[in-house]
């Protein structure tokens, strides 16, 4: 992570990212990003408002000053015409640096080439230009089941991991949980009649802390990381030695929750992640749900740039497959799923892959997850 100012960055290939974190919406990021970006302004940088999304609030409005702003285009999808970013016209234009609102958001239909707006992002960023957005943490793809076992809302629009990485600079945007719900209760945030809603559900504030705290980690995590860097550059000491992260999946939804934590283990580790899909013995094909759902398995590895590696086995045979592959690709960690409820005679018979990992994988770690209630 950098702690440069925007302006003090020389000539370059690509833009720098910066992004403004926070843990809930309403907490002023958006707020502080056009504040901050006038003081970048008035020192003669040419600064441009790609997207604002200002969600009917006056103060945010207000601290657009001077700023520029790049008109979006009119998008008509299904009946409906919509008011969408012109990343066409953003490059065009080619400022020092664009400000780009709402980080998470999908993109309609027929708007760009992209279909979200973190890819538009990257191809600003790969024409020069550096790029200022906000982003709220429950929208990180690795964090997608913390939040929904916090909040109980399966956040739909997600950031991949590698994004956030991108950034040079992460600005942490905090208020007390408190502090929120009193904006709330104002209508800062969501209008009047929205309010009794938001505070028996989202904005409990319970939920609110605990989002706070993830926040909080999560920067604090990337400075730490960066800092680590940084000092092994400068004392020019090789890279450690990865560890190996192995995660156990299947066909099941359960196996995006072992990947996501997969992921946070191997990334706090700089370890390299491999995914094991244990896939049924030739001969018994896929339904159409199961090959769906191991499509989406390898979309999420592949986004978090794991190694993917297909075995097929009986279901009595999957422990010794598992530790099988542990030892022929020499990882230190096993990442593997609560076995699922017996059913029946002969699924009580069967081995628990669990039970034989343990008892003849000694060489690793290993982590079981459990379910949550949406799994069974």
């Amino acid at each position: 992570m950098s702690t440069k100012p925007v302006e003090a960055e020389g000539p370059k290939n690509k833009g720098r990212l910066t992004i403004y974190v926070g843990s809930a919406p309403g907490v002023g990021k958006t707020y502080k990003m056009l504040q901050d970006a006038n003081v970048v302004k008035d020192k003669g940088i040419d600064v441009v408002i790609g997207l604002l999304e200002t969600h009917g609030r006056q103060e945010t409005l207000d601290q657009v000053g001077q700023l520029e702003t790049i008109a979006r285009k009119t998008v008509t999808y299904q009946g409906h015409a919509y008011l969408e970013m012109d990343l066409e016209a953003i490059l065009r234009r080619r400022p020092a640096v664009a400000l780009v609102d709402e980080l998470p958001h999908t993109n309609v239909p027929g708007t760009s080439k992209n279909a979200k707006r973190y890819q538009d992002i990257v191809d600003i960023v790969e024409h020069g230009i550096d790029v200022v957005t906000t982003v709220n943490i429950q929208h990180l793809e690795s964090l997608h089941d913390k939040v929904a076992h916090i909040t109980g809302v399966k956040v739909r629009e997600r950031v991949p991991d590698w994004f956030i990485d991108m950034a040079r600079e992460i600005k942490l945007v905090d208020v007390t949980p408190e502090t929120l719900q009193g904006r709330l209760m104002m209508g800062k945030i969501y209008a009047l009649d929205k309010v009794e809603a938001a505070l028996a559900n989202f904005f409990q504030l319970s939920h609110l802390s605990a989002l706070r705290e993830l926040a909080l980690l999560e920067v604090a995590d990337n400075v730490d990381q960066q800092l680590d860097e940084n000092r092994r550059e400068a004392s020019g000491s090789p890279p450690e030695a990865r560890e190996r992260i192995l995660v156990c999946a299947n066909y099941r939804e359960h196996s995006e929750r072992l990947i996501r934590r997969g992921w946070r283990i191997a990334d706090r580790l700089k370890a390299d992640l491999y995914v094991l899909i244990v896939i049924a013995p030739a001969g018994r094909a896929l339904s159409e749900a199961e090959q769906r759902d191991l499509e989406a398995i390898k979309r999420l590895s592949q986004q978090f740039s794991a190694t993917i590696v297909e075995r097929a086995s009986s279901p009595n045979a999957i422990g010794e497959t598992i530790v099988h592959m542990a030892k022929e690709l020499k990882v230190s960690q096993i990442v593997i799923g609560q076995p699922q409820p017996h059913r029946g005679v002969v699924a009580m018979m069967r081995p628990n892959p669990v039970s034989y990992v343990l008892e003849h994988a000694e060489f690793v770690d290993l982590h079981v997850v459990t379910f949550m209630r949406e799994d069974r």
